[in-house]
């Protein structure tokens, strides 16, 4: 498995939000971690999108990407295409735009590492080859 950290929507808006339920697990594990983090622009988008409440939400959910907490990758049309289908195939969850291009992404990398408060939904999901993902925080409490 490679070493690259996938970070979802949830997770991100919890390191940056301390009012979120989750913050103090989530802050701890990405404190922990060494590794890459990585993420997508639909993350990104969902994140500014949750935090436009926050004092300075989107600007501090933009700047955390500006500054090194995480790198975006842009997806590619073969991702695009694997996401929707995806999308289609985990209708019954059903899966987001978000949570489809982190799956693609997961399966471009080869890791399975997921930065996720989603954990109903990231406990479902597999990879191409039918791979269970890891989940970190592993608990939240």
């Amino acid at each position: 498995m490679a070493g690259e950290l996938l970070l979802d929507t949830g997770a991100l808006v919890s390191l940056l939000d301390r009012h979120q339920t989750h913050h103090g697990a989530c802050t701890r594990a990405y404190a922990e971690w060494t590794g890459a983090v990585v993420s997508t622009e639909a993350v990104l988008t969902e994140a500014t999108h949750l935090l436009a409440r926050a004092k300075d939400g989107p600007v501090r959910c933009l700047d955390f990407f500006l500054f090194g907490g995480a790198l975006l990758v842009p997806s590619s049309p073969a991702a695009l295409k694997r996401a929707r289908a995806l999308m289609v195939k985990y209708a019954d969850q059903p899966m987001d735009y978000a949570d489809a291009t982190l799956v693609a992404l997961a399966e471009e990398l080869n890791t399975r590492m997921v930065f996720t408060t989603d954990q109903n939904d990231f406990a479902v999901y597999r990879t191409k080859n039918r791979r269970a993902f890891t989940l970190i925080p592993e608990s939240l409490n």
